[in-house]
C-alpha cells in the first residue's frame, strides 16, 4: 500500500523542514510513502528549499504553480499528482497534528473511502481571535446546512484521507469554485470521522484572511444549493402582498376619510425597504450568474510551472504546465 501525504503551502519556509521530518518519522512504519508538497505561488524561498528536499530524499516531491491559485485549487492539483492508494490533505503549519495520521489509516484499511478530521478544541491554537473566530465558523455551518442540500459537520477541516476511489471521482469533476469540505459528503461514498485536538502553528501567521474565508463560505453556499435564490423570491413576494395591502389601505382613506396626511416616514421606510430587498436579490443572483460566467470560460484550475515527483519507481517527471495522467493507477 503507498500513502500519500499533499501538504498545500504558501510562504511556510520555516516550516517545511520541520513537518517533513515529523511526517517521515510517522509514515516509515507503513510500507511505502510520498510526501507531496504544491507550492501555491510562494514568494519567501520555500521553491528552493522543496528542490533541495527532493533532491535529498527520495519520498519527498513537489509541485509549484505559476501563481496562488487557492487553496482548494492547490489541493487539487496535489490530489492530481499523487500516486498513491489513499491521501492524505493536510496544511503545513503544524496545525494539522501529524501524529493524528495512523488514525485515518485505520479507518481507511477498516473500508472507508473518505476520512474527515473534525477539530475538537480550538483553544489551542494560536490563531487568536478565538472567540470571534468560533462565532463565525459556528455561524457559517449552520448557515450553509440551512441553505444546503448536503450537511456538512461543524469543525470539519481540509485535514482528511480519500481513497482511490474517491479519487477518480473527484478529478472528473471540472467545476471551477471546488469546496471540498460539501463535494465529498455529497459523493455517498462510505465515509467517516476522526475528531483531533489542533495544534499550534510552528511559525508564520495565517495565510487564511478574513475576506479568503468569506469568499470560501460563499462559494460553499452558492454550490450546493438554489434555495437563496429561492428565498429571495419569498421575500419579493411578501414584499409584493404587504405592498398590495397598504395600496388597498391607502386608498380607502384617500377616498372614504379626510384624515389623509401628507408625510413621508411611511414612503421612506418603502422605498429602503424595497430597495434593499432589491439590492440583495440582485446581489444574490449576480453569485450565481458570476459562477456560471466562470464556469463557461473553462479555463485551466492551475498552471504548473515546475514539479519533481517521488522516486518511488520509473514515474516520468513532469514538464512546466502539464497535468500528470495516472488513470493507470486507478
Amino acid at each position: 500500500m503507498l500513502i500519500s501525504v499533499v501538504v498545500p503551502v504558501l510562504n511556510e519556509k520555516e516550516n517545511i523542514s520541520a513537518l517533513t521530518d515529523r511526517l517521515a518519522e510517522i509514515l516509515s512504519r507503513y510500507d511505502s510513502y510520498e510526501i507531496l508538497f504544491v507550492d501555491d505561488g510562494s514568494t519567501d524561498g520555500s521553491i528552493e528549499l522543496l528542490r533541495r528536499l527532493s533532491a535529498e530524499r527520495k519520498h519527498v516531491g513537489y509541485v509549484s504553480l505559476s501563481r496562488n491559485f487557492g487553496h482548494q485549487n492547490a489541493l487539487r492539483a496535489g490530489i492530481t499528482a499523487a500516486q498513491g492508494d489513499c491521501i492524505i490533505m493536510m496544511d503545513g503549519d503544524f496545525q494539522h497534528p501529524p501524529e493524528a495520521i495512523p488514525l485515518f489509516i485505520e479507518k481507511y484499511l477498516e473500508g472507508f473511502d473518505i476520512v474527515s478530521g473534525i477539530r475538537d478544541d480550538r483553544s489551542t491554537s494560536s490563531e487568536t481571535p478565538g472567540f470571534s473566530k468560533r462565532i463565525s465558523s459556528r455561524l457559517f455551518y449552520r448557515i450553509i446546512n440551512s441553505l444546503s442540500d448536503v450537511r456538512i459537520q461543524p469543525g470539519a477541516a481540509d485535514f482528511r484521507l480519500i481513497s482511490s476511489r474517491a479519487r477518480s471521482i473527484l478529478l472528473d469533476m471540472k467545476e471551477q469554485n471546488l469546496f471540498l469540505r460539501g463535494i465529498l459528503p455529497w459523493t455517498g461514498l462510505p465515509q467517516t470521522e476522526i475528531r483531533y485536538q489542533t495544534g499550534k502553528r510552528r511559525n508564520g501567521t495565517t495565510k487564511y484572511s478574513f475576506s479568503k474565508m468569506l469568499n470560501l463560505a460563499m462559494d460553499g453556499i452558492t454550490s450546493f444549493s438554489i434555495k437563496p435564490l429561492r428565498l429571495t423570491s419569498f421575500l419579493g413576494a411578501v414584499i409584493s402582498l404587504l405592498g398590495f395591502i397598504y395600496a388597498v389601505y391607502a386608498l380607502c382613506m384617500r377616498l372614504f376619510t379626510t384624515k389623509t396626511i401628507e408625510g413621508w416616514t411611511s414612503l421612506l421606510i418603502s422605498v429602503l425597504l424595497i430597495g434593499g430587498i432589491q439590492l440583495l436579490s440582485i446581489g444574490i443572483l449576480g453569485e450565481y450568474v458570476g459562477k456560471t460566467f466562470m464556469e463557461t470560460k473553462g479555463r485551466p484550475h492551475y498552471i504548473i510551472r515546475e514539479s519533481r515527483l517521488p522516486r518511488l519507481g520509473a514515474e516520468p517527471e513532469l514538464k512546466a504546465g502539464q497535468r500528470p495522467d495516472r488513470e493507470d493507477r486507478q
